[in-house]
């Protein structure tokens, strides 16, 4: 499954990487995280790890990752080393207009159950991870705490 999130934000660039490359801001903004911490010590770069913990339609999501790739610039991808829905999950950040634009790619292969639903699971998903981006925008404009 591969989904797409794209989003303008009127916040520097800079400032919105530095947000959404933050993983304990996660449960700000999605919706379901329950928790999200750094495993590894920060700074953030290549190898950190973090733990998550999620639900999805009412399932416990408990993940592990880490940084794959880190670009100061606004790139970061991160994926799971250890979960019950494997993600590979690429966000990037670059300048349009006064503002930024976020873009995510998040790819899953859900196993079980979820698997088997994903016909079904994959548009809930997606609206799910659009509210998702819409609630970041409305954080980030609203002047989010750091």
């Amino acid at each position: 499954m591969e989904l797409i999130a794209e989003i303008e934000i009127d916040r520097p660039p800079a400032e919105v990487f530095a947000f959404l490359a933050d993983m304990s801001n996660n449960p700000q903004w999605q919706r379901g995280m329950q928790s999200c911490e750094w495993t590894s010590p920060l700074p953030i770069r290549v190898g950190s790890t973090y733990s998550q913990r999620a639900s999805f339609l009412g399932r416990p999501i408990i993940t592990e990752f880490e940084v794959a790739e880190y670009e100061t610039d606004g790139r970061i991808r991160i994926t799971s080393t250890k979960s019950t829905f494997p993600l590979d999950i690429t966000r990037t950040v670059e300048p349009a207009g006064e503002g930024s634009r976020v873009r995510a790619m998040i790819r899953g292969e859900p196993g079980g159950i979820m698997g088997l639903l994903a016909p079904i699971t994959k548009p809930l998903a997606y609206h799910s991870i659009q509210r998702d981006y819409r609630r970041l925008k409305e954080l980030l404009e609203a002047g989010a705490p750091d």
